[in-house]
């Protein structure tokens, strides 16, 4: 087990150091136009060459990566061109708003999905075809619209949590889950029918097997033969797929961060992008980079957890 975790975090050191001299040699790549995008066009010619000199844009490309990547081992990102201020700063009081809402959303489609995708599978039916219909409604609905109207409905109508807004769960843990309850229902809709799919697939293929068969006729009870044999082996497909939905959730939070007025990494992001901001943008990279990383560290571990031969693979 310890060869496998170790093996699994050297290949993710590799990726992160791949991804982001990619990401690096992308922004970075016309950066002869990077000052005068800062400036505006009417910037003059003596103006643009004096802020590339300044952020040290003229030098090689190859240089400016490596100063960069040696400070980032440090921790040290850079600063932010715009507001001066540390990009490490900048991100750590926006990733626990981010993740906030990613986990609480992956943990409530997880418990939600394997509800509805073992119930679809045990009972079929009409029970079944509920949960399809659900699903593909689900798929259907685009996340933003979902969030508009739970805060027409719950927050302007009914009055019941506040429209925009981020309290802290050290400030106060009430006030934190009535911020992200809404963003969470938001996100957990897409993300329940995608992994309820899976578990239903996965349960009906583990439901068919021949040691189900075996143990049913030993005299096991149905509840034990579904929750504590068949899940257990139609887990590793929905771990993996729970890991995409994960990643995907990255991206569909800035989305919901805007429409909610959150201060997170989504919300980081929309204004790096319009300012090029390249020190944010970099930092934001490695940060997401690190977050899918160790999400996908984790997912490993637990498959390797429920399927030994995972640990070879």
């Amino acid at each position: 087990m310890l060869t496998f975790i170790i093996r699994r975090i050297l290949a993710g050191v590799v990726l992160l150091f791949v991804i982001s001299a990619l990401s690096f040699g992308l922004l970075y790549l016309d950066s002869a136009n990077v000052a005068r995008r800062i400036l505006g066009q009417n910037a003059t010619p003596e103006a643009v060459v004096q802020l590339t000199e300044k952020l040290g844009l003229n030098r090689p490309l190859v240089v400016q990566y490596w100063d960069w990547l040696t400070n980032a081992l440090t921790g040290d990102l850079g600063r932010s061109w715009f507001n001066g201020q540390l990009v490490s700063v900048s991100l750590s009081g926006r990733i626990a708003v981010t993740l906030s809402i990613v986990i609480g959303t992956t943990l409530v489609s997880a418990i939600i999905a394997v509800i509805l995708g073992v119930l679809a599978a045990r009972r079929g039916g009409a029970v079944d075809g509920t949960v399809q219909v659900v699903s593909v409604l689900g798929f259907a609905i685009p996340g933003f619209l979902i969030a508009l109207y739970l805060v027409l409905i719950f927050a302007i109508n009914l009055q019941w949590f506040k429209a925009t807004g981020y309290i802290p769960i050290t400030e106060s843990f009430t006030g934190w889950l009535s911020s992200v309850t809404l963003p969470i229902a938001a996100l957990s809709l897409g993300a329940i029918a995608a992994v309820t799919q899976q578990v239903r697939g996965s349960m009906i293929d583990a439901m068919s097997r021949d040691y189900v068969r075996t143990l049913r006729a030993r005299g096991l009870s149905s509840n034990s033969v579904v929750y504590k044999h068949a899940l257990r082996n139609a887990g590793g497909p929905a771990l993996a797929i729970l890991a995409v939905q994960f990643i995907g959730l990255l991206g569909g939070a800035v989305i919901v961060e805007q429409v909610f007025a959150l201060p997170g990494m989504g919300q980081l992001t929309v204004q790096a992008g319009v300012q090029n901001d390249i020190p944010v943008m970099m930092g934001l990279v490695v940060a997401y980079a690190v977050i899918v990383l160790i999400i996908n560290l984790t997912i490993d571990l637990a498959q390797a957890a429920l399927n030994p031969k995972v640990r070879l693979s």
